[in-house]
């Protein structure tokens, strides 16, 4: 079957549906932390700025760390 002027066969077809990427996962993750998200995000940060040293970022580990344990104790109630 001929195609319009200027269009390839490629063209014609619909696209697939769009794929989930590592970042979509990433995105959902952070979304589960609720309260925490923010923290959890400012630890990311913090770890890209002094490229992956974890010392550097203990005050972010610590909050984290506690938000973690305050939401645990909170549904255990």
């Amino acid at each position: 079957m001929a195609q319009p002027y200027g269009k390839t066969s490629e063209e014609s077809q619909p696209s697939p549906p769009p794929h989930r990427t590592d970042a979509d996962d990433d995105d959902d993750n952070v979304k589960q932390l609720k309260q925490c998200s923010s923290l959890y995000l400012a630890l990311q940060d913090c770890l890209v700025k002094t490229n992956r040293n974890w010392k550097s970022c203990q005050l972010e580990v610590q909050a984290l760390k506690l938000c973690n344990e305050r939401k645990k104790n909170d549904t255990e109630k």
